[in-house]
């Protein structure tokens, strides 16, 4: 999994490589700065002339700005490394979640999803730009501080061998007692994102119910819980700070009481007070390299979680995949189901579709009633390999749909759902998705066919108009119109209609069926009503019952063998005529 992260790294690595050579030089530069201060203290003692100040004083000016040009250096080329890192990650994660059929998803909540391609994303970017700037300046400057101690302090330095043992092992007993809490967390900014995703998509609902004291109280309990969890955890951090500062000022205390008193007993014969400056420096130098590399380890385990949850999306097989020399030709629309069963997942008790064999030939226009929760999307899905059959298997063209190219077999085949979906932009690109390059005639002839050309020309920026989020501001009616505008301009060998004229007047309706047939009269025309209207002029109608087919025929013929199909036509039509003739 790591391999597969550095490989993100892509045409930034340079940024990578180059950061810890820049974090090696502060490092070196920091560590020496001590050494100097303290012979230029020797210096003056022994009663220096001015000259010899001004000459390392000068040394310490550029010596600083080296250090800051360094250090400003490497934080502009971790920005670049980590940023870019995080774009190409995040590239990946969305290109990945691409290429996943409805089972993938299935497995994944949308919101988890989208919480590991933001703030899961974010905190490896986080710890791999700590990693390429601290994890090569705290080891080093400790290294060095420590170096730099015994051979300034001698014995004096003995207090690190204390000091440095028990900053470490507090600080680990600190990390290891906030990492579970952290893990929490990510679970349960899941469900935190779930609230939003589900309270933003069903807002009228909850608006027509009254219900946005619920929802605002369902989002604080959520909101409440990330804040605990993320309070115990920094409670535990906290201490790092005070146990930080307890090993600061006695390595500080130490080494001045016992210092001082080695110089005035020896009379600087054993330490100087040029060198135990110097100790001072490096003791707070040590300290502060071992806080960093405990809030790299903090980080680094909390990201770990992350990495975890990236390579899950990263790992995961697409249930989908094309053969290994797919078919990309589709002969033509007809479409056959033999002896096919489906279950949602291996696990499920129940088949959703059950011993199901039809023969669709091309060019038909077949009607597919069904009571609620009879499966006729579930049986369509099959066709464009939304799913892939359980039992038996699917054909299109003559040929099972596992044989073909899974692109080549989407784009022969257009479905448009009852809620399907309008993307931000206008009218125009939002069409486009049917046909990259349609021209403008191309798209009012679809329209037209579509029974929306009408209400867009009525916009004062007609086929300009821009779509919001979702197509929030066009009625159910026109965004069906236009959806089905969209799956015309494929030119697809079949065209499914998921109950995508239930927003509709039956004139309309019976209008846009009329189209179809003028339009596209090779094109296999698969329509999901629950009108018995929508489907009474069908080439065969397909009766579903509990995921079984029940009966297949024409209008009347199923007027005299199917009992269900009788009885919704006459519930609808009250006897009467139907609105569609």
């Amino acid at each position: 999994m790591l391999r597969r992260l550095a490989r993100c790294i892509g045409q930034y690595r340079v940024f990578a490589v180059v950061t810890p050579l820049l974090m090696l030089g502060e490092a070196a530069i920091e560590c020496l700065m001590p050494f100097i201060i303290a012979n230029l203290i020797n210096d003056i003692n022994a009663g220096c002339d001015m000259e010899k100040i001004v000459k390392n004083g000068v040394v310490l000016l550029i010596l600083a700005f080296c250090s800051m040009a360094f250090g400003g250096s490497a934080g502009f080329t971790a920005a670049r490394a980590s940023s870019g890192f995080a774009k190409n990650l995040r590239r990946e994660l969305f290109g990945r979640v691409q290429e996943f059929s409805f089972e993938n998803i299935d497995r994944f909540s949308s919101a988890s999803l989208v919480t590991r391609m933001t703030t899961d994303v974010t905190n490896v970017q986080m710890s791999f730009m700590m990693i390429i700037r601290g994890a090569i300046r705290s080891p080093l400057m400790l290294i060095f501080s420590v170096i730099m101690g015994f051979y300034m302090g001698g014995p004096l330095a003995g207090t690190f061998v204390v000091v440095i043992p028990v900053l470490v092992t507090g600080l680990l007993i600190i990390a290891k007692k906030a990492m579970p809490t952290f893990r929490a967390v990510f679970r349960k900014y899941d469900r935190l994102n779930q609230s939003i995703e589900e309270n933003v998509m069903a807002m009228r609902t909850v608006k027509g119910f009254v219900r946005e004291d619920y929802e605002k109280e369902k989002f604080g309990d959520a909101a409440e819980d990330i804040r605990r969890d993320f309070t115990r955890a920094e409670q535990i951090v906290a201490w790092n700070n005070p146990l930080m500062q307890i090993c600061l000022y006695f390595n500080m205390v130490f080494i001045m009481l016992v210092g001082s008193r080695i110089i005035v007993s020896t009379r600087g014969a054993d330490i100087n007070v040029g060198q135990l400056s110097a100790m001072l420096t490096y003791g707070v130098q040590i300290l502060m390299s071992l806080m960093m590399l405990s809030m790299l380890y903090v980080m680094i385990t909390i990201s770990a979680e992350s990495v975890r949850r990236i390579g899950e999306v990263l790992e995961e097989k697409s249930a989908l995949t094309n053969p290994e020399n797919p078919v990309t030709e589709i002969r033509d629309g007809s479409v056959d189901f033999e002896g096919v069963s489906f279950k949602y997942s291996a696990a499920a008790d129940k088949y959703a579709l059950e011993d199901v064999t039809l023969h669709i030939r091309s060019g038909e226009t077949v009607g597919i009633i069904g009571g609620t929760g009879s499966s006729k999307s579930t049986l369509i899905q099959l066709i464009p390999r939304l799913y892939d059959a359980t039992v038996g298997c699917v054909k299109l063209g003559g040929r099972d749909v596992r044989d073909y190219d899974l692109t080549a077999l989407r784009n022969s085949v257009a479905v448009v759902l009852q809620k399907n979906m309008l993307f931000s932009g206008t009218i125009k690109e939002n069409l486009r998705w049917g046909k990259a390059d349609a021209t403008d005639e191309e798209m009012e002839e679809a329209c037209r066919l579509a029974q929306a050309h009408d209400f867009i020309t009525a916009f004062p920026d007609g086929y300009d108009t821009r779509i919001e989020q979702g197509g929030t501001n066009v009625s159910g009616g026109q965004k069906q119109r236009l959806c089905i505008a969209r799956a015309l301009l494929k030119r697809p060998k079949v065209l499914i209609l998921d109950d995508s004229t239930s927003a509709v007047d039956t004139k309309t309706d019976a209008l846009i069926r009329k189209g179809f047939a003028e339009y596209i009269p090779q094109t296999t025309k698969i329509i999901i009503a629950q009108r018995a209207a929508s489907v009474e002029h069908a080439d065969k109608i397909i009766v579903l019952d509990g995921g079984r087919v029940s009966a297949v025929g024409t209008h009347d013929e199923l007027m005299k063998t199917s009992v269900i199909y009788r009885e919704v036509y006459e519930q609808q039509t009250k006897g009467g005529v139907s609105d569609a003739k």
